[in-house]
């Protein structure tokens, strides 16, 4: 079997006495405490998955700053994708500060929960873009499908951006229906025609109902492998986030069974290879992927 360094592509580590996550709630009982690398390290380890992107999960420097801090003395953390105001006139001098950190390894603007759904086409990015691309950072594209004209628009405009779709673009798994899956699936299409973009295979139990199960995800899946293939599909556990429908071990499991079909070199690149290369991570130990799903 392949070895490799396995690599979760996404994940979170936040404190909400920090204060600036807006989207985190007390009413969310499962998430509202702190999560940091020694609550996912047994995790980790039941999986065999070496190290971790890290990604914000509040729009704002403070929690980029607090997450390279973080990062700096902790080698599990083998990037961070942070945030920055991409639109600010200034922003390149931000970027060219923050990149002087070795584990910043990309940046992400909280698409989602922007209140105009274009604004990625129409903001003045410009500047922002040219930052990234100068000191070799990557964007992660948090969307669904909604967003999907705006985002082709910007990656129409900027080829020499490396560009990440978080989550499949979450995926309306939940609410069913051929529409949906139709709607989505040509959005997902649309983004593999760029050949600067990659995808997560992440997030998708959040996004499906209570009980979800290897079925419920497959035709999504499917889509994704047949889209970016299995050279620009990388694994990520979306935890914590993934508590509030499922856990990291479940997850992990249903994924190696979701791609068992794939030749040993392509899992190792879904599970780990391809994160790597993408984000442009120092090498770190090699591992085993853990359990061959196929037995």
């Amino acid at each position: 079997m392949t070895t490799i360094e396995a690599i979760d592509a996404h994940q979170h580590y936040w404190d909400p006495a920090r204060g600036d996550y807006g989207w985190l709630a007390p009413s969310m009982t499962a998430l509202y405490r702190a999560f940091g690398p020694a609550d996912l390290a047994p995790l980790r380890a039941s999986c065999g998955v070496a190290r971790t992107v890290v990604v914000q999960a509040a729009p704002t420097v403070e929690e980029t700053r607090w997450l390279l801090d973080l990062a700096r003395n902790e080698p599990s953390i083998a990037g961070v994708v942070g945030w920055v105001p991409l639109d600010d006139p200034h922003v390149a001098t931000l970027i060219a500060e923050l990149a002087r950190e070795p584990k910043l390894r990309g940046v992400r603007p909280m698409l989602q929960d922007l209140p105009d759904d274009d604004w990625i086409a129409t903001a003045d990015t410009a500047r922002g873009v040219e930052a990234l691309i100068a000191h070799g950072l990557a964007f992660d594209a948090l969307v669904f499908t909604r967003h999907a004209q705006a985002l082709a628009t910007f990656l129409a405009r900027h080829p020499g951006l490396r560009v990440v779709i978080d989550h499949g673009a979450k995926p309306p798994i939940a609410a069913g229906g051929a529409s949906g899956f139709a709607a989505w699936s040509q959005a997902i299409t649309r983004f593999a025609q760029f050949p600067q973009v990659h995808c997560k295979l992440s997030g998708l139990a959040t996004e499906a109902a209570p009980g979800w199960d290897d079925a419920t995800l497959s035709p999504w899946v499917a889509h994704l492998l047949a889209s970016f293939g299995a050279q620009r599909l990388m694994w990520g556990s979306d935890w914590p986030v993934l508590n509030l429908n499922g856990d990291y071990e479940r997850w992990h499991a249903s994924a190696q069974q979701l791609t068992k079909t794939l030749s040993a070199d392509e899992r190792a690149a879904v599970f780990g290879g391809n994160a790597a290369a993408f984000y442009r991570l120092k090498t770190g130990l090699k591992t085993g992927l853990g359990a061959d799903p196929a037995g």
